[in-house]
């Protein structure tokens, strides 16, 4: 298949895939225009401009690694069917993409109680082995930095000149995520997972 231009991100930040760091990988939120009939869509191009990077810390991808991620992307639609081609002019639809960055602090306060030990008495507390009545408590605050990246697929209408179906994915992003062919292109069927929309894909071919 040739060299396609610029395509996913961070699936594909690992989940932009974008894969996440968190246990579950996370699930896309889709929408689309319900008045495009997606049951004659056969062709599917790359957007001459998809690839953009934006954020508080872009991250820089290498060639190779947009090469890693597009030819994820192309297997994810090729598994369902579509033929990818290399000229826009014979695509029913263009697939774009855009990652945006954005530096965000986890914060978690815990506490515990700080118990004195001691026999003591009182009308609701008799003869209690444990007491706290002035107790304080012990409070840790723990940050954590890391970057949130969100990774947005369009699907555009060469006809309408707009989207018609766009996917969005959320996560953490780890740093050595596109090193993995495997993690990527896991990353890019999930992604696509509901590409066409349900109906269309179960409607009678």
């Amino acid at each position: 298949m040739g060299r396609l231009p610029f395509l996913f991100a961070w699936l594909l930040a690992a989940t932009v895939i974008l894969t996440a760091c968190s246990s579950a990988p996370p699930k896309p939120s889709v929408d689309y225009d319900a008045d495009e009939d997606f049951s004659e869509i056969k062709a599917i191009g790359f957007y001459a401009l998809s690839g953009g990077v934006s954020g508080d810390n872009p991250m820089q991808l290498t060639d190779f690694q947009k090469d890693r991620i597009n030819e994820a992307l192309a297997r994810a639609l090729q598994t369902k069917g579509f033929t990818l081609v290399d000229s826009a002019a014979d695509a029913d639809l263009l697939i774009s993409w855009h990652l945006n960055t954005l530096e965000k602090q986890d914060v978690r306060t815990t506490s515990s109680p700080n118990y004195s030990m001691g026999v003591g008495y009182s009308r609701y507390n008799r003869y209690a082995m444990y007491n706290c009545y002035n107790c304080m408590n012990n409070t840790e605050v723990r940050v954590s930095e890391y970057t949130q990246g969100t990774f947005i697929i369009d699907m555009i209408s060469p006809a309408k000149k707009r989207s018609v179906w766009r996917s969005v994915t959320q996560s953490k992003l780890k740093g050595d995520a596109i090193k993995d062919q495997a993690s990527i292109d896991a990353a890019a069927a999930r992604v696509l997972a509901d590409f066409p929309p349900a109906a269309i894909a179960a409607a009678p071919q």
